[in-house]
Order: structure tokens, then C-alpha cells, then sequence
């Protein structure tokens, strides 16, 4: 079981987690042993609640496929089972994040001063290029 928060839970048997040979370097261990982990989770079955659903759903990423199935390759450390927690530790960061709300912003007022600040360098910085000109006589 995963545990996304103290209500939210996905169960073993949603989570497709299968073993295969990890790419680059590694030796002669990389060519015997299948340590990469392949996890798929699809969103439409599984027992999540539809907010969470939704918002997975609405995620651009490339982890999610069209179909609404995430896929999470993990294949950083030499062991099959570190593999497996990074694996899923990646699909709850997924999840969690789905939900977040982004705070709003509070649109601002520059002040007076640095409003006066501004337009003063402006005036200044313009004065410096008109002493560069030609001067015609």
C-alpha cells in the first residue's frame, strides 16, 4: 500500500511495478540482472477520489500518457529494491503535487519614491546619451 496522505491510500494491486534490464553503464551486472523498475498506474481505475483524478488528469506531463496511465522508469541505484522505493516515492510526489493549489497573487502598487526613482534615472540615463551627440555649430 502507498500512502499519499492520512486519508488517501492506493492499494498494492493498482500499482503495475515490473523488473527490467537498466540502460548504460554497469558492467557485466547490467547485462544479467533486471534492476531498472517499470511502474504504470492507471488513473481511471484506481481508487482515488475524482478531485485527485481530475487534477492528474489536467497535469502536463510527459510521465502521463494519453490514455491516463502514468509510467515511471526508475533505474538510479545498482539494487531492484532501491529502484522499487524511488519508483514509488516518485508516484506519490506526482499525486501530491496534483492537488496543491498554487497561492494567487496579490497583484501590487510599486510606491511613490521608487516610481520617482525610476522615471529620475530615466531622465538622468537620457541626459548622459544626448551630451554623446554631435555637436553642430
Amino acid at each position: 500500500m502507498l500512502q499519499i496522505s492520512n486519508k488517501i491510500i492506493i492499494a498494492d494491486g493498482e500499482i503495475e511495478i515490473s523488473a527490467i534490464r537498466s540502460q548504460g553503464a554497469g558492467g557485466q551486472n547490467v547485462n544479467k540482472v533486471s534492476t531498472a523498475i517499470h511502474l504504470r498506474f492507471d488513473i481511471q481505475a484506481s481508487s482515488l477520489p475524482a478531485f485527485y483524478k481530475e487534477q492528474l488528469l489536467k497535469l502536463n506531463d510527459r510521465r502521463i500518457t494519453l490514455e491516463g496511465v502514468v509510467v515511471i522508469k526508475a533505474q538510479e541505484h545498482r539494487s531492484q529494491e532501491k529502484n522499487r522505493e524511488e519508483a514509488l516515492k516518485r508516484l506519490k510526489d506526482l499525486v501530491k503535487s496534483a492537488v496543491i493549489m498554487p497561492e494567487r497573487r496579490k497583484p501590487t502598487k510599486p510606491t511613490r519614491s521608487s516610481h520617482k526613482k525610476r522615471l529620475d534615472s530615466k531622465t538622468k540615463r537620457g541626459q548622459i546619451k544626448s551630451t554623446r551627440r554631435q555637436v553642430i555649430d
